[in-house]
């Protein structure tokens, strides 16, 4: 009479799992890291050519390993047979991480593409942002940086940008070289008739038409009981003679404005 065998007893941990099972496991860990090394050097070749910030190279690499490692733990958890419920708490909680971590990152990413593909602007341009203006000197995937009268750099991130208002004063003149059309108001009071101001404008314009491809222009904006205000057009052909000219000649304006109020006032 044969003795029974014994029943072996059942191992916890991964080697209650079949053989196969593990080798799975161990081949889907291999694939996430060779897909995370790929990634992440593809990324970093990809920040050095975009010269995107530190910052956003960082948080960019962030984003794509926890969405590497969850898509390997859902891998996992389907070879091993874990409950589905299991599966969509831990990409719920890693789509939060991934959205709360990278949310303004991937905002910037999308809308730098925006404008380098719409270009309502280029390096180069004169334009005014928002409240801010001067000549754009870079354009990144994550801010575009302007230089301002005062010269200093202002960076306005990207997605900002698309919720300001965006003049570019490059003007549309068919057959010329690149021109610029820039406009700026000045003010006086009534002191000085409406005729002699135009006459100090044409005098003051005069004195300047060697330097620029086109005749300065003026019109009267809009008139009030206190003040009329005209509305100035300057063309430069280089963006960067708009912030010495708009000054020299505002100067030169009230100059002989203010000449010509003293004599009403006589």
């Amino acid at each position: 009479m044969s003795t029974p065998t014994p029943e072996p007893t059942p191992v916890s941990g991964i080697l209650d799992l079949p053989y196969t099972f593990a080798l799975e496991i161990i081949i889907i860990f291999v694939i996430a890291v060779t897909v995370e090394r790929f990634v992440t050097s593809y990324l970093s070749k990809f920040s050095k050519r975009a010269k995107l910030e530190p910052n956003t190279s960082n948080n960019l690499m962030l984003t794509f390993r926890i969405l590497i490692l969850i898509a390997a733990v859902a891998a996992i958890s389907r070879v091993s047979g874990f409950p589905s419920e299991w599966i969509l708490s831990v990409s719920a909680i890693g789509a939060a991480a991934v959205g709360f971590a990278s949310q303004k990152t991937i905002g910037n990413f999308v809308a730098g593409i925006f404008l380098m593909a719409a270009r309502p602007f280029k390096v180069g341009n004169y334009v005014r942002i928002g409240t801010v203006e001067g000549i754009v000197r870079e354009i990144t995937i994550n801010y575009t940086k302007i230089l301002t009268s005062a010269n200093n750099t202002v960076s306005i991130s990207n997605l900002q940008i698309l919720d300001r208002d965006i003049t570019n004063f490059l003007y549309d003149c068919p057959g010329k070289k690149e021109i610029y059309c820039y406009t700026f108001e000045i003010a006086f009071d009534h002191t000085v008739d409406t005729g002699t101001i135009g006459r100090i404008f044409k005098e003051t314009f005069e004195s300047h038409i060697n330097k620029l491809p086109m005749t300065p222009a003026y019109a009267l904006s809009r008139s009030t009981g206190i003040e009329r205000v005209y509305i100035i057009y300057l063309y430069v052909t280089a963006p960067e003679h708009i912030f010495a000219l708009r000054t020299k000649i505002a100067e030169e304006v009230f100059q002989c404005w203010d000449q010509e109020r003293s004599k009403a006032k006589k």
